[in-house]
């Protein structure tokens, strides 16, 4: 426990304070040791084998209850910081009175890569860098290394370790840095953790934390049950204001429909108050089990106008090279390409999938135009146009296009990237085969589609976060070039890589980009984030389809999964649409 006591003193100062000697809480009883009540092991181990973390050494604990029968595997709580809270006892206790589930109780340190010589150098400290960014690297880290380690040890008497993996059966927390680390984890993998611990919760800006509430309130609500703990006695330093963040995490979580408790103290940062209110939280956390923890309603408006509830995304086919080129002709049918093969499918209506055997020169832009043929660009560096017998004509010569858009009045507009390091070209092909450039310099231009009332255009530059504006002039040139549309970037990222986009009757816009699919105003500003149902997936691109034009398509490394939704598409095809007036 030294090496515990230490690592707190050394990254939370705060935690011996004039404040923290005057502060007494109520002992609950579940945290004192009572005879007669069956007391768990505490196993100590070290780990040093991390991959996601290479060069870390960390000590951590296992707590095994008595009561643990290894035929039947047991609900998990991973606390980070190591053994706080005084948990071993409260578990014997709660455990015992059957007010929690058996649970082993995994406590792990934070990672050091210990320096050659400890008398000349410092180790490197990693609590900071596994703790306080956001992203899915420490979730993976306790998924897939941590708890199999666990499970190759033993009790002293011989008891194998088996953990269960159903998220309904596991809880994470922590304190300080911890709690937003655990908070994160099962943000990032509510398939692996339904239930949150945090106490004076780092939910500010050292390394991006202070995002969290804004994206909580962007997302649906996951199946998280979460017990926050802070006083207002809290940090107020450079990073921000402690116990105000917390209360942002409150009202963010309450707003999206999570299920959600708190206890507010007047203590400073310190573990005296979660450790006095433990039991309670843990209480909270395992009430009702094992009643899986549900997800709510959210109040976000352009979530509940657009989606169904209980409606989720669906896999149309997957095992594909990769996908990319999706299309949708007058009937609502999707066409989309398997780039590597060449392949073309097609979706019918009544969701029917088939291949199509005609060459797909690895189209990567794919629209239909007011004649009803379909136009593709690609690696071919031409513009193909197919019509309803398949026959296909060459209609431009010598453009990398990536996307494609073909207004109502049959000006298409294709972007042409030229790779990242070289400008990127917008060109304009008129109906009489006249070819021009129309823009250049942007960082990789990618997406394209018309506003509703094809007044207006949309490009997205893939290497950055920004989503371009233009007029478009009646001579088909483009004006008023505008970075317009901000875009949400992960924290193992630097871009948001926005590719395909497309608009709904209202005017809505959405964008496939490396958080999934971003929505936003017409104003440029994302209101709503749908992540789809793939670890590390990348969205390509985006259409809408179905006869009604109320289903989404996307595709998304070598998957495609759809969803169908409240609004419809807008098809630029069809007449201009003017939607309504955006709120400013």
């Amino acid at each position: 426990m030294r090496t515990l006591l230490y690592a707190l003193l050394l990254f939370c100062p705060a935690l011996i304070s004039a404040q923290s000697l005057t502060e007494k809480y109520p002992v609950d009883s579940a945290s004192l040791a009572h005879a007669g009540v069956p007391k768990g092991e505490i196993l100590h181990f070290t780990f040093e084998n991390s991959k996601i973390y290479p060069g870390t050494s960390r000590e951590y604990w296992v707590y095994v209850p008595a009561q643990y029968n290894p035929t039947k595997p047991a609900c998990v709580f991973v606390d980070q910081d190591g053994i706080q809270f005084n948990a071993p006892v409260v578990f014997d206790n709660l455990i015992n009175n059957k007010q929690m589930p058996v649970t082993i109780g995994v406590f792990v340190q934070p990672g050091r890569v210990k320096a050659a010589n400890a008398n000349l150098a410092l180790d490197r400290f990693n609590r900071s860098f596994e703790y306080d960014g956001l992203g899915d690297a420490y979730a993976r880290f306790i998924l897939n290394e941590v708890l199999p380690e666990v499970e190759k040890q033993k009790t002293s008497d011989g008891r194998a370790i088996v953990l269960s993996k159903s998220s309904n059966d596991r809880a994470i927390g922590g304190s300080s840095s911890g709690a937003i680390c655990a908070f994160n984890a099962a943000w990032e993998r509510p398939d692996a953790f339904s239930r949150v611990f945090s106490s004076i919760g780092t939910y500010v800006s050292l390394r991006g934390a202070d995002r969290l509430p804004s994206l909580i309130r962007k997302y649906e609500p996951k199946a998280l049950r979460v017990f926050l703990q802070d006083g207002t006695h809290d940090l107020n330093i450079y990073a921000g204001d402690w116990h105000l963040a917390n209360q942002m995490m409150l009202s963010a979580l309450s707003f999206s429909g999570y299920e959600v408790e708190h206890v507010w103290g007047e203590g400073a940062h310190n573990g005296i108050h979660a450790t006095a209110i433990f039991p309670q939280a843990m209480r909270w956390l395992w009430k009702d089990y094992p009643k899986p923890v549900s997800t709510g309603a959210t109040k976000n408006a352009f979530l509940n106008d657009i989606l169904y509830p209980n409606e989720g995304w669906e896999l149309v086919g997957s095992g594909y090279g990769f996908t990319e080129g999706l299309g949708a002709n007058a009937a609502g049918e999707i066409f989309y390409q398997d780039i590597p093969n060449s392949k073309t499918y097609k979706v019918t209506t009544d969701g029917k999938l088939t291949a199509l055997t005609i060459d797909a020169k690895k189209a990567s832009g794919t629209a239909f135009g007011p004649d009803g043929n379909r136009y593709t660009t690609g690696s071919s560096n031409q513009v193909l146009c197919y019509d309803e017998n398949s026959k296909v004509k060459i209609i431009a010569d010598s453009i990398a296009g990536n996307d494609i858009v073909i207004g109502k009045n049959g000006n298409m507009y294709v972007t042409a990237p030229n790779g990242s390091e070289k400008p990127s070209k917008i060109y304009l092909i008129k109906p009489s085969g006249e070819k021009s450039i129309v823009d250049q310099g942007l960082r990789f231009a990618n997406g394209i589609t018309f506003t509703p009332d094809q007044s207006q255009i949309y490009i997205t530059e893939s290497n950055s976060h920004w989503v371009w504006i233009y007029n478009v002039q009646p001579d088909g040139k483009l004006t008023n070039k505008q970075r317009y549309g901000w875009l949400s970037v992960p924290d193992n990222a630097e871009v948001a890589w926005p590719d395909g986009i497309r608009c709904d009757h209202d005017g809505r816009v959405y964008v496939a980009t490396n958080m999934g699919i971003q929505i936003l105003d017409q104003t440029g500003r994302v209101n709503a984030i749908l992540p789809l149902p793939i670890t590390h997936g990348q969205p390509s691109n985006l259409y809408f389809g179905g006869p009604k034009f109320n289903v989404l398509y996307v595709t998304c490394n070598d998957k495609v999964f759809r969803r169908k939704v409240k609004v419809t598409g807008a098809n630029a095809f069809e007449e201009p649409i003017k939607p309504a007036k955006p709120r400013l």
